[in-house]
C-alpha cells in the first residue's frame, strides 16, 4: 500500500519518507526518475549494484508514496510521485515562512529607523 494523506497522518508521511530518502542510492533514483520515466532494469543499469537491491531501493520508494510504478507488459516502469514529496516540502517549507517573516519584520524595522534620522 502507497502512503497518502487520505490513509496516514501526515507526521507518519514525512518520516517514512524521510527515512526513504536517508539513502544516498534513494536520493540517487529520484534524480534519475526526475524527469522521464524508466523501467527497473535501466535504473539498474545506471548504478554499480545488483539489480535485486535496486529493486529493493524502488520497492522502499514506492512503500513511502516517492515513486509509482506502471507495468508495461512484462516490465515495471517508475516514475516520480511529486504528491508523495508534497508534504516533505511543505514541512520544509514552515521553516523557511518562519524564517522570511522574521527577515522581512527586521527589514521592515530597519527601514523604520532609517526614517527617524
Amino acid at each position: 500500500m502507497t502512503l497518502t494523506l487520505a490513509n496516514a497522518n501526515v507526521g507518519f508521511v514525512i518520516d517514512v519518507a524521510f527515512h526513504a530518502l536517508a539513502e544516498p542510492r534513494r536520493r540517487e533514483i529520484l534524480r534519475v526518475l526526475s524527469d522521464r520515466e524508466l523501467a527497473a532494469g535501466e535504473i539498474a543499469a545506471r548504478f554499480d549494484v545488483t539489480r535485486p537491491a535496486i529493486s529493493q531501493h524502488l520497492g522502499v520508494l514506492r512503500e513511502a508514496g516517492l515513486v509509482e510504478e506502471r507495468r508495461d507488459g512484462t516490465r515495471r516502469r517508475y516514475r516520480v510521485r511529486t504528491a508523495g514529496l508534497e508534504p516533505v516540502r511543505a514541512w520544509l517549507d514552515g521553516f523557511w515562512d518562519e524564517r522570511l517573516d522574521a527577515l522581512k519584520a527586521a527589514a521592515e524595522a530597519e527601514a523604520g529607523g532609517d526614517d527617524l534620522g
